[in-house]
């Protein structure tokens, strides 16, 4: 059958059905929503376990966010090797690591301070395993499909969180935490055995990238660190990085203060979980309308207008609103994180065939660090005098800067810009000064 005119011109509309008959892409789709209700559960019920312990809610939040920071130095040193060793034993191997760790601190009574080693230590190898699956699925999926199955992950990686925190707590309250970390590790145990048993054996040459042996601690980190800065040397694939990271950290700062907002505002108990779940339903109901809905260039082009959205009604905090225009201005910011589907298939396209799977690990950990260190950043906007609403609105202002800067160099908003053809020589002709 000849292609339609749509789909050589990168138009063509996938659907999830489509996506989901992709058996590698299933496999990998079902094993990561477990892990991520298994990594809520186990967060929430280890960050329980650090309070009753010691009474300290800083040490509480600091067991709440230890696994994010140490990803980024793990995806800065160690993230050559999603792309060099072979990827059922690398995600295998990833998931049994994180069941061992759940488990031993479930069983094991630790010093406080040892147990959040533990957790920081595992949380170095996390952009691995996923910068290996993530990898895996740009490889089974093409075009439309690939946007799409990041599309599904996103809406059940919300559900999954949502599921996994709502699961910590009535674990917590049935059972104790150190029962509830159990249960997380058997979910990691599940995961691993199903990618173990069902995902062929491939070497990293069979699945896209280049093959090749760790060669050893210091070849690794030597290869990490340079494909790291070949990788964010590239003013493509660095700008579109930047484009994914900041939105998302900003409106996690700003997320972060909901709690803080509520109680200086006198909501009444309970209205900040509300509050907080109004921001991940906005964004699964934006994935789902405009993953399925819309055609690809059209999403591409929507990409400057939904960053702006994302940002504009946290912009209306300013003025202090009650319940009601809460929720709402917080669901139509969540709704603006579709703005990632219209990047996937640039970022995709401008990285060098043989790093994509360290890229996929630096993309995560680069996120998940910039979302830790964001409500701290603005928590101290607020300290500083301009109060939870200003903060939020602060975040929202900054937001929608970023969307006028990314409209300086989308090439959707500028059609004579491009995503180069060849991505090594994007990734070597520009100076790391240039934004």
């Amino acid at each position: 059958m000849m292609p339609t005119a749509d789909a050589t011109q990168g138009n063509h509309r996938a659907t999830y059905r489509e996506v989901l008959a992709e058996p590698r892409f299933r496999l990998l789709f079902s094993t990561r929503a477990v892990s991520i209700t298994a990594d809520a559960l186990r967060i929430t019920t280890f960050s329980v376990l650090v309070f009753s312990a010691t009474g300290s809610a800083l040490l509480s939040a600091v067991a709440f966010g230890i696994g994010f920071i140490p990803q980024l130095f793990g995806s800065l040193l160690l993230g050559s090797l999603a792309d060099r060793l072979p990827p059922r034993a690398l995600i295998t191997g990833g998931y049994a690591l994180t069941c061992f760790a759940a488990l031993l601190l479930a069983l094991v009574r630790m010093p406080v301070t040892a147990s959040l080693g533990v957790v920081a230590l595992v949380s170095l190898a996390t952009p691995v395993f996923h910068g290996a699956s993530s990898r895996l699925v740009a490889q089974s999926l093409e075009g439309d499909a690939y946007v799409l199955g990041r599309s599904l992950n996103n809406i059940a990686g919300a559900g999954a969180q949502l599921f996994g925190l709502a699961l910590g707590g009535a674990a917590v309250a049935a059972i104790g935490p150190r029962r509830a970390l159990a249960v997380s590790a058997v979910l990691y145990l599940g995961c691993a055995l199903a990618i173990r048993i069902r995902l062929p054996r491939l070497q990293p040459g069979d699945s896209g990238g280049t093959p090749g042996s760790a060669g050893g601690d210091g070849g690794a980190v030597r290869a990490s660190l340079q494909g790291a800065g070949l990788l964010l040397r590239g003013r493509t694939v660095r700008r579109l990085m930047l484009a994914q990271w900041l939105p998302v950290a900003l409106v996690a700062g700003a997320e972060g203060l909901i709690v803080a907002y509520a109680g200086e505002r006198r909501f009444a108990p309970g209205w900040y979980a509300v509050l907080m779940g109004c921001l991940p339903v906005g964004m699964l109901v934006g994935d789902l309308l405009v993953g399925r809905l819309l055609r690809p260039r059209t999403r591409e082009r929507l990409v400057v207008p939904l960053v702006a959205l994302t940002g504009l009604p946290l912009i209306g905090f300013a003025a202090e609103p009650g319940v009601g225009v809460s929720s709402c201005l917080l669901l139509l910011s969540g709704f603006g994180y579709a703005y990632g589907l219209g990047l996937q298939r640039l970022f995709l396209d401008a990285l060098p065939q043989d790093g994509q799977g360290q890229a996929f690990g630096l993309l995560g950990s680069g996120s998940m660090t910039l979302q830790g260190v964001g409500p701290v950043c603005l928590g101290t906007a607020a300290a500083a005098g301009t109060g939870t609403g200003g903060a939020i609105a602060l975040a929202g202002g900054a937001v929608v800067l970023t969307a006028g800067w990314i409209l300086t160099w989308h090439p959707a908003a500028c059609p004579r810009t491009a995503t180069p053809q060849n991505p090594a020589m994007d990734l070597s002709s520009t100076p790391p000064s240039a934004p």
